[in-house]
Order: C-alpha cells, then sequence, then structure tokens
C-alpha cells in the first residue's frame, strides 16, 4: 500500500550507454516491486511511457557524455534533482567507449560511418562527475542489482549506501577459489578492482577485467610490476587495463605509462 504522503519522486536517465545498467534494475523482480511502491516512478523510459516533468528527488544516470548535447542536458536534470547517483561504468570513468580519449576520434567515425561528416560528438567520453556533482557513483559493468536497492533504499531512509570497499580478491577467498593469478599465472585486475561482481570470471578460471572500477588506494604498479614477472609485455599489460573502466584515474594512469614506455 502506498503512503498517503507523496512519494519521493525517482527518474532515471540516460546518456552513451549500452542499457545493461538499467535493465539490471528491471531485473530486480520482487524488490523492483517494493521500490515502486515505495517511490513515484516519474521517468523511467526503458519501463514506463509516464514522463512527470519538474522536480526529483533521486536520479539515477545511466551512461557518459560524449556529445555537446549530453553536456548541457546533465546539466539541466542537475539542477532538478535533489540527489544524483551515477550507475556502471560508462556514468562512474567514461565506458569502454572511453577508449575514444585514447585515439583520433575522426579516424574513428571514418572507418565506421560511410558520411562521417554528419557526426556529431565530442572527442572525448566523460564521466558524468566531470561535468556535475554527483552524489553517489555505483560501479559495475553491469552494476550489482542488490547494490543499487541499498543504494535507493540508503538514501530514501536518511542512510550511507552500504556497498564493499575490498577487492574481488575478498570475494574469491569468500568462495574458496585458488588464486589464478599465482597458481597459474593467469592475468588478473582482481587484487585492484572493487567487489561486487561476486568474483565472476575468477570462479571460471578467468582474469578479473576490472568491470567494477579501481577500488580505493589500488596498488596498480605492484600488480603491474608482477605481471611482468610472469612474462606479461608492456603492450600487453596496457591492454589489460583498457577494458571498461580504462578512464577511471588509476586504470588510465597504468596504461599511459605502460604505453609512453613502449615509445
Amino acid at each position: 500500500m502506498r503512503r498517503a504522503s507523496p512519494s519521493p519522486r525517482l527518474a532515471v536517465w540516460k546518456f552513451a550507454s549500452c542499457d545493461g545498467c538499467q535493465l539490471s534494475l528491471l531485473d530486480c523482480e520482487d524488490q523492483i516491486l517494493a521500490v515502486a511502491d515505495a517511490v513515484d516512478i516519474a521517468y523511467f523510459p526503458e519501463a514506463r511511457r509516464a514522463n512527470v516533468h519538474g522536480h526529483y528527488d533521486i536520479s539515477l544516470v545511466e551512461g557518459s557524455v560524449t556529445t555537446q548535447h549530453d553536456a548541457e542536458r546533465i546539466q539541466e536534470i542537475r539542477h532538478r534533482s535533489s540527489f544524483l547517483i551515477t550507475i556502471g561504468a560508462c556514468a562512474t570513468s567514461g565506458g569502454i567507449q572511453a577508449l575514444r580519449n585514447f585515439a583520433d576520434i575522426k579516424q574513428y567515425t571514418a572507418l565506421v560511418y560511410a558520411h562521417p561528416e554528419y557526426i556529431r560528438t565530442l572527442e572525448t567520453s566523460t564521466p558524468i562527475s566531470d561535468h556535475v556533482k554527483v552524489d553517489f557513483e555505483l560501479r559495475g559493468c553491469p552494476i550489482n542489482k542488490m547494490q543499487l536497492i541499498d543504494v535507493l533504499s540508503a538514501f530514501l531512509i536518511g542512510r550511507r549506501p552500504i556497498t564493499p570497499a575490498q577487492s574481488v580478491c575478498v570475494e574469491c577467498k569468500m568462495k574458496g577459489n585458488v588464486c589464478i593469478l599465482v597458481s597459474q599465472a593467469v592475468p588478473c585486475l582482481g587484487p585492484v578492482t572493487h567487489a561486487g561482481c561476486g568474483a565472476l570470471c575468477p570462479s571460471y578460471n578467468r582474469g578479473c577485467y576490472g568491470c567494477f572500477g579501481p577500488k580505493e588506494t589500488p596498488n596498480v604498479s605492484a600488480l603491474s610490476n608482477r605481471l611482468e614477472e610472469l612474462g606479461m609485455n608492456k603492450e600487453a599489460i596496457g591492454r589489460l587495463y583498457s577494458t571498461f573502466n580504462v578512464n577511471a584515474t588509476p586504470f588510465r594512469e597504468e596504461k599511459e605509462r605502460h604505453d609512453t614506455q613502449d615509445h
């Protein structure tokens, strides 16, 4: 039953992204019903047709800023939102599309589009926090749906969200996994990556790809040195950091350091 008093208004916005994080919210099943009962979902094109204008108590933003229109639109959204929460690697670090930040965007568009002169895009893909104040960042590619529910609940009742600060290595230990970096010399970003995926890839003997971005104070240089000891060349190490969170500061700096050393 809905409360008699007006419910907080929730809006979900899309910028440059694949929609995967919005789908994670829709995949919450029973939990999403509780959320829908606690808030007024005023704007969420992925889920409903309603488009309620005005001010929003909470805005969830998926995707990075890649056009001038995006840069202008996020300013308006910030102005209309009491709390703005970015969700996913695209919104928190620029996403996989931030690989453009290390290349010539005109060359990219010429290779992909028959008429690149019609393409209007920025030379970079940047996180939302580069443009406006962000109240909380929820990382992941895609995000952990239960973490999202916790973050929404936290903002609704006025407490701090509970998201893990440790690395993926802790999740591996909790699952009883043997470390593939140590035992099999498999390149893995687990030691420097924020927990949240449940150590999905290492559980299947695949190295972590860094989907949840760098953890707090990651020692990326120590990991890179270890990877060199295992026989990886500098190009391969730089490429390891060049995935979903390539524009996150620790990963970007480590990629650039190895790119520079190669030339």
